[in-house]
């Protein structure tokens, strides 16, 4: 169907689609591809190290990896992950946004600062952390301890799930923090001095107002840092390798250790394709929550 612009031009129609063509069969095909040769290879027996033993494997993959307790050992740390830098990131991005908010000497400074960690690559903020925070010998944490008379902990190999927790949510919290600030700009400052004038304090303001505010923006925030933590993999290569044994070896990590150390390519392609549908069932229950806010 077309319709006609005061100018007299004509827009839609088949040229409105001839237009679009070739950037949606692009992006169908840069996802289709990847995708069916992943399925397609799931469904095969494809082992580098037995390169006679190849055919159609049927369901034997996936039944090897749900039956394997590395999987959902993989898939616990998984949401463990998640679900604790998500809860340090959402809430300290959202207390430092009310921070940063206020006036004082040298704020400019201070927010770039903050915000500063997010752009620091992942592989380098996880050796920055291993070698000069963490270290149980010559690292910051480790002088500290001592300077209370305390011992030093040898933070990846006694609690190193939390160790990566700790790395990942320095990096994402600046990201937070950035959304948030942002979304706080918005806030009426009149809706803020009235409620002051009527008594209310920083607390009442904070949960009645603030917050409110701010959920659109904590809704998006939790969208897309989900979505970007379900594929960590530099940190966990960088510091633990996935270990010890599988306390930090969480779905991506685990499909990598399958493919390219066992070099059973079948069984890490099946990996992906739960990866995927894991995914897209959150990605679902997300964009169901941010359309609901958004409405709202």
């Amino acid at each position: 169907m077309t319709r006609t612009r005061a100018s007299g031009r004509r827009v839609g129609g088949f040229r409105t689609l001839s237009l679009q063509a070739p950037a949606v069969t692009l992006l169908l095909l840069w996802m289709l591809i990847p995708l069916g040769m992943t399925v397609w290879f799931s469904f095969q027996r494809y082992n580098l190290l037995m390169p006679g033993m190849t055919g159609f494997a049927g369901f034997e993959n996936y039944e090897y990896l749900l039956t394997d307790p590395a999987l959902w050992s993989a898939m616990g740390t998984t949401l463990l992950l998640v679900g604790w830098v998500l809860a340090i990131t959402v809430v300290g991005g959202t207390l430092l946004a009310v921070l940063f908010q206020q006036p004082f000497l040298g704020r400019g400074v201070a927010r770039v600062l903050a915000i500063s960690p997010f752009f620091v690559m992942p592989t380098v903020s996880a050796l920055v952390w291993k070698n000069m925070m963490m270290h149980p010998t010559s690292g910051v944490l480790a002088w500290l301890s001592s300077q209370f008379g305390l011992p030093a902990i040898d933070w990846f190999s006694s609690l190193p799930l939390t160790s990566i927790i700790i790395i990942v949510a320095w990096q994402w919290l600046p990201f937070a923090l950035l959304i948030l600030l942002t979304a706080l700009q918005s806030l009426d400052e009149d809706q803020v001095e009235a409620a002051r004038m009527d008594g209310a304090g920083p607390v009442a303001i904070f949960f009645y107002i603030t917050l409110p505010h701010l959920k659109r923006a904590i809704s998006v925030v939790i969208m897309i840092e989900m979505i970007f933590l379900l594929t960590i993999f530099a940190e966990i290569f960088v510091t633990t390798s996935g270990g010890p044994g599988l306390a930090t070896t969480n779905l991506a990590y685990l499909i990598y250790i399958r493919a390219l150390l066992d070099f059973d390519v079948g069984i890490a392609s099946a990996g992906g394709v739960v990866a995927i549908i894991l995914a897209n069932i959150v990605a679902i229950f997300l964009v169901r929550m941010v359309a609901k806010n958004l409405d709202d």
